[in-house]
């Protein structure tokens, strides 16, 4: 896989928790802190996004909103109240169906006025693979709906909205696979308009070409046996150029990244799939099950068998992106 549908693979654990509530009146909810990234979609009327130390954020319909840190923030009808007056979500803190309406009462109270129609909910974060590229992202991306710019975004928006407010068949399919979608266009609507190249980091390293194709070609075939020769060679730079450069912009340099790749897929592996762990280990470019051992033991403190039967998706020990491993 790419590099950005890789961070979407990893970052995610089962199914991602989304509520629906239609509010009217005077209304707000207070959301997070969780260990995932949450998300808003605006899909109707308008609302204010209140964050603790910051301005307030006006959205309107067909607005998304990503907060990738799940850090603590509220939905309101007003700008005037703090984070912390507000109520928290009745759904935050619990289990939670796919889609639960959770403002019926407040749209009850006042059904002929002006509403808010929201969409809110959480990916829950992967602990085992937090990839460095989710540390480069602010802790909110606000994504406004524009005449013409990002389509497939507010496509996504709109058949979210369709499958949302209508009873449809196949909802309970059709949803997850929306929801990544919303994330993916989301990431790539924010490197494309928000992240800037000039920051360096991981927004530079996306879109640098020897960069890009380098790190392309590791997480297509993390197996293969690379070098820094080799893929400076594959993206037309000299061996020197290519190594300062990819250190400078992913934050480590391109054999330390390849190793932490490597054992973040591993882990992913040991947890989902059944797979022996010398299969795994030859998947992930390891030579021998001792070889693969050593090193993940050194990246995750604990040893592969060890990891498969403790890890959980929510709190699986992590590699750590800055360790060259």
């Amino acid at each position: 896989m790419d590099v950005l549908s890789d961070v979407v693979t990893t970052m995610k654990a089962g199914r991602p928790k989304i509520t629906r509530s239609r509010r009217s009146g005077r209304w707000g909810s207070r959301y997070g802190p969780y260990p995932g990234a949450g998300f808003h979609v605006v899909l109707g009327g308008a609302c204010w996004l209140l964050r603790p130390g910051g301005p307030p954020v006006w959205l309107t319909a067909g607005d998304v909103v990503l907060l990738p840190h799940g850090v603590v923030h509220g939905m309101s009808d007003s700008p005037d109240r703090g984070v912390d007056q507000l109520p928290q979500d009745p759904q935050a803190a619990g289990p939670a169906p796919l889609v639960t309406d959770i403002g019926a009462e407040l749209a009850r109270a006042d059904d002929a006025g002006d509403h808010t129609l929201l969409l809110c909910g959480a990916y829950r974060l992967d602990r085992g693979v937090v990839h460095p590229f989710l540390r480069n992202l602010p802790d909110v991306v606000h994504l406004p709906a524009r005449l013409g710019r990002h389509a497939s975004l507010r496509a996504v928006v709109d058949l979210l909205g369709g499958d949302i407010t209508e009873a449809r068949p196949g909802a309970d399919v059709a949803l997850p696979a929306l929801l990544d979608l919303l994330l993916v266009h989301s990431l790539r609507a924010w490197l494309e308009e928000q992240c800037p190249e000039e920051a360096g980091g991981w927004c530079a390293a996306l879109k640098d070409p020897a960069v890009a194709s380098a790190l392309d070609r590791v997480h297509r075939d993390p197996a293969h046996p690379w070098t820094v020769q080799e893929l400076a060679a594959a993206v037309g730079l000299s061996r020197t150029t290519f190594a300062a450069r990819f250190s400078t912009y992913v934050g480590q340099p391109p054999m330390a990244y390849l190793t932490w790749w490597r054992l973040s897929t591993a882990a992913r592996l040991l947890r989902e799939s059944t797979a022996p762990l010398a299969g795994i280990a030859r998947q992930v470019g390891y030579g021998s099950e001792f070889a693969f051992a050593h090193a993940f033991k050194r990246q995750f403190h604990t040893a592969p068998g060890t990891y498969r039967r403790t890890a959980t998706t929510m709190d699986a020990p992590g590699p750590d992106a800055s360790d060259p491993g």
